[in-house]
């Protein structure tokens, strides 16, 4: 019993789980944030180019 309960491989397991959830978390709130900052960006260029293009 001694033996099982000081296994720790399954732990090492849980870590990785934790860290690779934590790395997707950041990259799709960079992702949102990118995308939402680009897309203000792309608003503002076409009102820029509309407003140049009034005769």
């Amino acid at each position: 019993m001694k033996k099982f309960l000081n296994d720790e491989s399954g732990a090492v397991t849980v870590d990785w789980v934790v860290l690779t959830a934590a790395v997707v978390g950041l990259a799709i709130a960079a992702y949102t944030a990118i995308e939402t900052n680009s897309q203000a960006l792309i608003n503002s260029a076409a009102g820029a180019v509309a407003k140049q293009n009034d005769f």
